[in-house]
């Protein structure tokens, strides 16, 4: 039998670093088309600026950076350059990362590949030897080689982007690039795509500096909600206010965290502000964003300290259970459904609001801390691993994984909640060896009937992973002369 994986130690997830808040701007005609063709000359400089910092590649430093700098500032602002180049550098790093992601995927991917090609078809796994199945028939096989040289093919390009430090973006999105071509599936016309296009290019950004009047010079927001921002020196002749500034006509209320932004503005402390406009809604929106110092993490002991509640996430629905500082389930289990189905927009709300009621529930249970299995599924939609099981690919593909916890880390940081993560390794196979049967059976022996078995439900997802640490534990200790005496069977009754 092969060795067991060691489990991964459970820990308490740091809180976020920023804050974002929303609110949206009810802008006249006139404050509209001022805003539009500001941040239409904006992102055209954007666009420029992003093409020199490509063509720059890993060569950059921050020599290179300050020449770019001084070239933007006499078009539109030194501020306005300033939050440019910025964008420009963060947009170009993000890049980069997905492109090291996409090498690393292209490169597992021929290796699966490969190692299956290798095997007879039909072959089996065999996990002792480290040996993959082989495919089922021969055209499956004949399909995958001709795959592999597809896969090949991209690897040689990617690899060559990589060496050059050339990536890869489009200002404006690459799924709205290719709706060009398809205008009729997508519903849109011509001058209805042009008018998202538009929108999604421009720029207008600004990032926060401390000890300015209310944040930020670019684009202020006053205590009483009054929104201007300062034209670049080309259209310095739409200005309606001294210093070449706009003054929009409807304030900003913001109502989401809204004491806290007041506080920061007040002392004059650093606040980026972001102008965006919804195209299809026909709104326009302002996104105020911050940094938070660094507060310090809890120790695990500590955050467990009133017990916790195990939360499963499934397909259609958060299993959770509340459990005291033993691991053992209290109370009853707890589902928190949602559907996954349909726009991203309605997968991030309906995320959203189940994990809203769950934070309520750890809040009446008195936990102080949410322990969730440290799951990634990043390679789980591979062909390779699940075949032609593609039901199974799907399902897992939509899990949000990655927004999901980030979500949570988020929300359970304004509740005062500590999030836990757990490694999920064989928290299947303890939960049904060792949790199922006492969670599923009452006094005497009676079994539960099956529709009030929520074992799958469980608080076994912390609950489980303790129960597999005592076990794991016990297990590294020598055997005392009880244990081996209750193994060759004696003090047996009957």
């Amino acid at each position: 039998m092969g060795g067991l994986r060691e489990l991964a130690a459970s820990f308490v997830v740091p809180g976020p670093a920023g804050v974002a808040i929303r609110d949206r701007l009810r802008v006249s005609d006139a404050d509209a088309a001022v805003l539009t063709e500001v941040g239409v000359y904006l992102g055209s400089l954007a666009a420029g600026d992003l093409a020199e910092r490509s063509r720059q590649g890993p060569a950059h430093d921050a020599a290179s950076w300050a020449v770019r700098k001084r070239s933007l500032t006499g078009r539109p602002s030194a501020r306005w350059a300033g939050s440019i180049t910025k964008a420009t550098h963060d947009q170009w790093a993000l890049a980069r990362g997905g492109q090291a992601a996409h090498l690393a995927w292209l490169r597992r991917q021929i290796a699966s590949i490969e190692a299956r090609l290798a095997r007879p078809l039909g072959a089996k796994a065999d996990k002792r030897d480290g040996l993959v199945r082989g495919y089922a028939s021969r055209g499956e096989w004949h399909a995958k080689s001709r795959r592999l040289q597809t896969l090949k093919a991209r690897l040689v390009v990617v690899e060559a982007d990589w060496a050059a430090g050339r990536v890869r973006v489009v200002r404006g999105g690459k799924r709205l690039a290719n709706t060009r071509h398809h205008l009729a599936a997508a519903g849109l016309d011509e001058q209805a795509w042009r008018m998202r296009w538009r929108a999604e290019r421009m720029f207008l950004a600004a990032d926060g500096e401390s000890g300015k009047r209310f944040g930020n010079e670019t684009i202020r927001v006053s205590d009483t909600g009054q929104v201007s921002l300062k034209l670049p020196a080309p259209l310095a002749r739409l200005a309606n206010a001294p210093h070449g500034r706009y003054v929009l006509d409807a304030p900003v209320a913001f109502r989401h965290r809204g004491q806290e932004w007041l506080d920061r503005i007040t002392a004059n402390r650093a606040v980026a502000y972001r102008i965006h406009h919804d195209v299809v809604r026909g709104r326009w929106y302002v996104t105020a964003s911050w940094q938070r110092a660094a507060t310090p993490v809890l120790p695990l002991e500590a955050a467990l300290v009133r017990g916790v509640v195990g939360v499963d996430m499934n397909d259609d629905h958060l299993a959770a259970w509340h459990l005291d500082v033993h691991g053992n389930p209290v109370g009853e289990p707890q589902r928190f459904f949602y559907d996954l189905t349909g726009t991203a927009q309605h997968r991030d709300a309906q995320i959203r609001h189940a994990l809203t009621r769950l934070l309520h529930h750890a809040r009446r249970c008195g936990a102080a801390a949410i322990a969730i299995e440290d799951l990634d599924f990043s390679d789980g939609t591979s062909r390779e691993k699940h075949g032609r099981n593609k039901r199974f690919r799907r399902l897992i593909s939509r899990f949000p994984t990655a927004k999901f916890k980030a979500r949570l880390v988020s929300m359970a940081a304004e509740q005062d909640i500590a999030v836990v993560a757990v490694d999920p390794a064989y928290t299947s196979r303890w939960g049904a060896q060792h949790w199922q049967q006492p969670l599923t059976t009452l006094e005497g022996g009676q079994r539960l009937p099956r529709p009030e078995r929520q074992v799958d439900s469980p608080g076994e997802g912390f609950g489980r992973h303790l129960a597999a640490q005592e076990r794991r534990r016990r297990e590294g200790r020598p055997r005392d002369r009880s244990c081996q005496r209750r193994r060759r069977g004696h003090r047996r009754q009957g």
